[in-house]
């Protein structure tokens, strides 16, 4: 009989929060020792105010900074090899990104491939490569988001897409966690109506999957320690903070899509994020983020405004919500509770709703937000068809790093019905 897990940790980075704090980023990084640093960021805003307020804090404190402005949205494989040979040629001892998830993602794989040179797939996941533990601390990272969408600037996960499997993967490792994050609602400002949207549906994505994880207690334990995997399962500290999540964003968003001037519901987004990566950091996210993989991956011809040009890309917090309709009817036979505890947390009215109802209220509950926000209506309205679906459940498949973490087991067939059930939401 597989002995079962009998304990928790809870870990995260530390976290500097509120407007204009960005203006700090020079003096933490000169606390942690830094005196070289790799400055990440993306081409579309590195002449933007959070970009050059970072590059002014780091003059002030003697931090010296080269940038590298090619972070890839959306990064691929070959994205994050670029930023690992420039990492790997400055001779720098600390790193800062100040972007999205893609570039914190770029970041914390510049650092680890820098610090420990090895092949590309040493330290992705299993199956799709080798899963090789970090070796050791890797030199500090300030990450400074300017999205409120992935938690990044907690996690200890970076996602790539392989270009060539037509499908994402991660490495996960608690060394990959940023020292500190510089949450500054401040450098939201300009984002994109779409870009604020697919973010925030990240958010309550990764907060959602997190409160509806297998119970750490009910996953098999690990052989040693040392391999004890950083998606623990829902527990009770990471469920505070994904509770807490999931009501901020699901009170706010509309608001900031409405009004890019209300500074009060920018900063709840913003820290439901970094909320939600507390969370999600230790408890994990499970079917919603595993679907849409492949849903990224395998995009043939779609361009949503506020992203860049050029490619096909189907935003991260897009691929994620248009199958968590679905998977929350799928998943709430196993804690019909839990799940109607989310329905209420995220504003639903459940009195009265019986506990066969629960996946049913939650589902409605998010259909109601994506409709309100603009979301398209299924998989259907980004170029899916039913003759995507075997390509779709294969490239799900690869990710039981993630899977595992599902409080419902699936198969096969049960990936199939789940995205063709995502092809038409309403």
């Amino acid at each position: 009989m597989t002995a079962r897990e009998t304990g928790f940790t809870m870990e995260t980075s530390a976290i500097k929060f509120g407007p204009g704090m960005t203006r700090e980023t020079g003096f933490e990084a000169a606390r942690l020792g830094c005196q070289r640093v790799m400055v990440l960021t993306d081409p579309y805003i590195v002449a933007l105010p959070p970009v050059r307020n970072v590059l002014a804090s780091l003059a002030e404190y003697d931090v010296e900074a080269v940038l590298f402005d090619r972070v890839a949205v959306e990064p691929t494989d070959a994205s994050f090899k670029d930023a690992i040979a420039f990492a790997c040629d400055g001779a720098f001892d600390g790193y800062v990104a100040v972007g999205g998830g893609s570039t914190i993602d770029t970041a914390k794989a510049a650092n680890l491939y820098a610090t420990y040179p090895a092949e590309f797939l040493t330290y992705v996941s299993l199956p799709i490569g080798q899963g090789a533990a970090v070796p050791g601390p890797l030199r500090p990272l300030v990450a400074v988001p300017t999205t409120a969408g992935t938690g990044s600037e907690t996690t200890g996960v970076a996602i790539v897409d392989l270009v060539g499997r037509h499908t994402k993967t991660a490495i996960a490792h608690r060394a990959l966690r940023p020292s500190i994050g510089i949450v500054d609602p401040d450098t939201t400002r300009s984002l994109p109506r779409m870009v604020a949207a697919s973010s925030g549906f990240d958010v309550l994505c990764h907060g959602l999957e997190s409160y509806t994880a297998l119970p750490f207690q009910q996953r098999a334990a690990p052989a040693k320690p040392a391999l004890r995997t950083i998606y623990q399962g829902a527990n009770p500290i990471s469920d505070i903070w994904a509770e807490r999540a999931i009501k901020m964003v699901s009170a706010n968003l509309l608001r900031v899509l409405e009004s890019g001037d209300d500074d009060a519901g920018r900063a709840e987004v913003m820290l439901a994020a970094t909320f939600a990566g507390i969370g999600f950091g230790n408890a994990g996210v499970h079917l919603c983020h595993a679907m849409s993989y492949g849903v990224s991956g395998l995009v043939k011809s779609l361009h949503v405004e506020g992203y860049p040009r050029g490619k096909a890309l189907v935003p991260h917090g897009m691929s994620v919500v248009l199958t968590a309709p679905a998977v929350f009817r799928w998943t709430a036979s196993v804690d019909p509770a839990r799940h109607l505890a989310a329905a209420e947390v995220m504003g639903a009215d459940v009195s009265g709703v019986p506990l066969a109802e629960a996946g049913e209220c939650l589902a409605g509950r998010i259909i109601d937000l994506m409709r309100r926000a603009g979301m398209p209506d299924g998989l259907a309205s980004i170029g899916y068809a039913e003759s995507d679906l075997d390509a779709l459940v294969e490239s799900t498949l690869p990710q039981q790093r993630i899977i595992a973490v599902s409080p419902r087991t699936p198969d096969p067939a049960s990936f199939r019905q789940l995205f063709l059930d995502s092809m038409r939401l309403w």
